[in-house]
């Protein structure tokens, strides 16, 4: 067994092989820890807080290919997290002279916090890209098709016509609303740095000195500015300064947790929608390229649909779990920060992949037009009762039209004759256009004007 044995994601084909499986994985984690360690060193050498070598021989040992992803898991067991094995190694490769200036006046959780925080950062500009992609594929489908009129469905049951570009401008905007979520969130991650409990003690009896030995400073011969350590601490991992630190203030995993919950539900939205029209008796729609079933060799399954919306029933209680989490007892909790880790890892993941099955379902996806202009005459004209009513009441006055049209309907439901067929042999309705009246591509609405106005949002 290997030590990334764990994170081949075996069970969830929903994100392996995706870009965000790489950016979360073990290595990628492990990455952003020296990436933490490192950034915090420079801050400090930028700031004549340590020597000057301290930042660039701290830079240069802080590369992840050395150190043992799985020694490291081993060992977390000790302190509860990896960050404390991981600065006694690191300390070691840097060696006597600066290995003292690893960590300085920093907390695990600074750590495991801001590497949490470039993770997930990496992780949300793959899946900005991806939703682009998609983005961009159904503008397209919904400009071919916005006159492409299909039953419109509610509780299951035909309701009125409506256009395929009305509904691809839909899913189009739910993926925009996500998009527009995610780069807030995205562009206010913050970096973590707060010291045992959150005041930054440590880093304010530090004194500057030019010896490369420690015990030859000088504590408090310098006044420190914490902020500005914050500020250079952010500026080197390019994170967001937080105004405070946030060991127990935990609003930047709630943001994440509500995004990518939302993200999940967007995406979803569009597959459970393309899974229902995909069923072999309507099959309005279909995959570019659809999945094999191992018993029946005449399927092509809608899999990307099917995982995305797997995707999106997991989310809300991955997203429930780093709420909870919010309730953070003390300066710093016990177990509450510890919670927060694999779910939110798992969400990153599961919203990473299904955005990247986003760009593979929009992209490839078939319409097909003449399959909906035939479902919209399933049921012989009743699909406009709505418009017939509305035009009628007017000619016969509203109880009379309700009276016809109803007899009229139990007829279409009896004899299986058009419904214009059957209005026509009312002497009340000789003058009418009934051939437009009921044709339900005529009946759409403003769909073409919702779908351009949709369009219009860039």
């Amino acid at each position: 067994m290997t030590s990334a044995d764990a994170d081949t994601g075996l069970l969830a084909p929903g994100w392996t092989g995706s870009p965000a499986a790489a950016a979360t994985s073990d290595t990628a984690y492990l990455r952003a820890l020296l990436d933490a360690e490192a950034a915090l060193t420079r801050a400090q050498t930028a700031l004549g807080l340590v020597p000057a070598g301290a930042g660039p021989a701290v830079t240069s040992a802080a590369d992840a290919a050395p150190f043992d992803v799985r020694s490291l898991a081993e060992r977390a067991r000790g302190g509860g997290n990896p960050v404390i094995p991981l600065v006694a190694d690191l300390t070691e490769a840097v060696g006597a002279e600066y290995g003292p200036y690893v960590h300085r006046g920093a907390t695990s959780q600074d750590i495991m916090d801001t590497a949490t925080m470039l993770v997930a950062a990496r992780t949300l500009d793959l899946i900005l890209a991806d939703l682009g992609r998609t983005e961009s594929a159904l503008a397209a489908l919904a400009a071919a098709h916005r006159d492409t009129a299909m039953p419109g469905r509610t509780l299951t049951q035909h309701a009125v016509p409506t256009t395929f570009g009305l509904k691809a401008a839909g899913w189009r905007s739910l993926i925009l609303d996500a998009r527009d979520r995610l780069a807030v969130v995205r562009a206010g991650l913050p970096a973590q740095l707060g010291g045992a409990a959150g005041t930054l003690a440590a880093f304010t009896v530090f004194g500057a000195t030019d010896s490369h030995t420690p015990d030859s400073r000088t504590p408090g011969t310098h006044a420190i500015d914490t902020r500005a350590l914050s500020a250079a601490y952010a500026r080197e991992l390019g994170l967001h300064e937080p105004e405070l630190p946030w060991h127990t203030l935990r609003t930047p995993v709630a943001d994440l947790a509500g995004v990518l919950a939302f993200t999940a539900g967007a995406l979803g939205k569009l597959a459970v929608d393309v899974l229902t029209l995909a069923r072999t008796e309507i099959a309005e729609v279909a995959e570019g390229s659809g999945g094999g079933s191992s018993a029946m060799p005449h399927k092509a399954n809608p899999v990307r649909s099917t995982l995305i919306a797997a995707a999106a029933r997991r989310a809300p209680q991955l997203a429930a779990t780093l709420y909870g989490a919010l309730a953070a007892e003390d300066e710093r909790p016990a177990g509450a920060w510890h919670a927060e880790w694999e779910p939110l890892r798992d969400l990153l993941r599961l919203v990473g992949g299904a955005a990247r099955d986003a760009v593979e379902l929009t992209g490839g996806l078939r319409v097909d037009a003449d399959a909906m202009r035939r479902h919209l005459d399933l049921t012989h004209g009743l699909i406009v009762s709505e418009r017939l009513a509305a035009e009628l009441a007017p000619v016969l006055g509203r109880a009379r039209a309700k009276e016809l049209l109803t007899r009229a309907a139990k007829r279409v439901y009896a004899e299986g004759r058009p419904l214009g067929e059957l209005l026509a042999e009312e002497p009340e309705l000789k003058d009418l256009d009934l051939a437009d009246l009921t044709d339900p591509a005529r009946y759409t609405g403003s769909a073409g004007a919702l779908t351009d106005r949709a369009l219009e949002r860039r």
